[in-house]
């Protein structure tokens, strides 16, 4: 059975699960192309997409399309 190809990628990544400030992530939709920030400490975690100081979603182009 061929792998089965993952649809986010993480781009960034910072902090510790050990400390009290969590790890946070930017994660791209391979799909879409759409930014998100995810932070998790402890058992709570959040996403939410990133936005730019208009408002706007921030869309990373693929270099595939």
């Amino acid at each position: 059975m061929a792998k089965k190809e993952e649809r986010f990628e993480v781009i960034f990544r910072d902090g510790s699960s050990l400390k009290d400030d969590g790890v946070r992530q930017i994660l791209v939709d391979k799909e879409t192309g759409v930014n998100y920030l995810c932070w998790k400490s402890g058992y709570g975690a959040g996403i939410t997409p990133l936005l730019d100081s208009e408002g706007k979603v921030i869309v990373t182009k693929s270099n595939s399309n």
